[in-house]
């Protein structure tokens, strides 16, 4: 848990010899209990904020473990992007004699917030933001000027710490992964995902793009997520890689011939079958259809790139039914449920490697004899 430490930058000395910090802030009022807003330059945040659960006594560990593996992506993002990135504001109390002169008036709620330098600091939102700052700072120490912005709430004794990290996390809502994509403008696999919802006439008019699930009552067929991981699956690239135009006019013929392959899609696209229908009785109006046909269509188009779309037409033997409990229950269903699991996902992508005559990766031969023995 983060804890105050003496450093020379940002330091006043007083008469009585007592060290203190010293921030440009705004003051605030939330709950009849002063707040405030400084700007903290980037270089200081590791030093100001220490990270050490060791030295830090159990009742005053406010946050959650911190979990490190977050940590890389999230320093390479502050690294990759120094002209666009955006860091949002880090919330944490302080046990101390925290006093605040404003500037030009009592009434002005404009000044300079001065900490003693022995006061404690605890994070309540922000730690994995303070542990990436500290990571991108190797690779970037001139980012170390750049500033965040800082909300400092006064916590005489630190009591309402663990009760604030509860508050502050009690309604936070994680975008959807639709969502996320929509508005990824850096992932080219996003941008390429979004141009197939206009450029595939199967999924035009017919993807939800905020929405990782569809309601029972939705018009639409697809999510944008569901698009993403299936072209993902049929590109065969890791997250962020680079897409060549070929390759995002191959996803474009693809996914149009799949779609021409399916008669329900084509009864969607021209409104003579309603989604909810559809997604009711069969497999494949489901995001794991899409994820398994990717699987299956990178396997098709490696070993026939001059003829897979003859092959594809193989696709159009498979009974997509949900009725077909035979088939799909406990492959792609589980208890009448379709699942997006890792298994139930190689599985589905089984039976349509099976309808094109293609041989089984390892793994879906590890999974379907698993399956099959499960079965017997």
């Amino acid at each position: 848990m983060p804890i105050a430490s003496p450093h020379p930058s940002h330091k006043t000395h007083d008469s009585d010899d007592s060290f203190f910090y010293a921030f440009s802030a705004l003051r605030g009022v939330q709950a009849g209990r002063d707040y405030f807003v400084a700007m903290c330059p980037l270089k200081l945040i590791p030093k100001i904020f220490l990270f050490d659960e060791d030295e830090i006594p159990s009742d005053l560990r406010a946050q959650r473990v911190l979990n490190r593996a977050r940590i890389p992506e999230m320093a390479r993002y502050l690294v990759e992007n120094p002209t666009e990135y955006v860091f949002s504001a880090i919330t944490a109390s302080v046990d101390g004699n925290v006093s605040f002169e404003p500037f030009g008036g009592d009434g002005t709620q404009i000044g300079r917030l001065r900490i003693p330098m022995t006061a404690k600091f605890i994070i309540n939102d922000g730690q994995h933001r303070r542990a990436a700052v500290e990571e991108a700072l190797k690779d970037r120490p001139e980012i170390g000027d750049e500033t965040i912005a800082v909300v400092l709430f006064k916590d005489g004794g630190l009591k309402r710490s663990q009760q604030m990290f509860a508050d502050l996390n009690k309604h936070a809502v994680r975008p959807t992964k639709s969502l996320g994509i929509l508005y990824d403008l850096r992932d080219p696999l996003s941008h390429l995902a979004r141009s197939l919802i206009t450029s595939v006439s199967y999924f035009k008019g017919l993807t939800e793009t905020e929405k990782t699930t569809i309601s029972n009552r939705s018009i639409k067929l697809f999510t944008l997520s569901g698009i993403y991981q299936g072209t993902r699956a049929l590109l065969n690239k890791p997250k962020a890689g680079r897409i060549s135009p070929q390759e995002g006019d191959l996803a474009v013929s693809f996914w149009n011939e799949v779609g021409r392959l399916i008669p329900e899609w084509q009864m969607a696209q021209e409104k003579k079958v309603s989604a909810a229908e559809l997604r009711r009785d069969f497999i494949h109006a489901h995001a794991l259809a899409l994820h398994a046909l990717g699987l299956a269509g990178n396997s098709l188009i490696a070993a026939e790139p001059k003829k897979w779309k003859v092959s594809l037409k193989g696709i159009s033997k498979i009974d997509w039914l949900r009725s077909n409990t035979k088939l799909w229950e406990g492959r792609a269903m589980i208890g009448g449920r379709v699942s997006k699991a890792h298994n139930n996902v190689l599985l589905t992508a089984v039976v349509i490697k099976k309808a094109l005559a293609l041989p089984l990766s390892p793994e879906e031969k590890r999974v379907e004899n698993h399956f099959g023995r499960r079965g017997n």
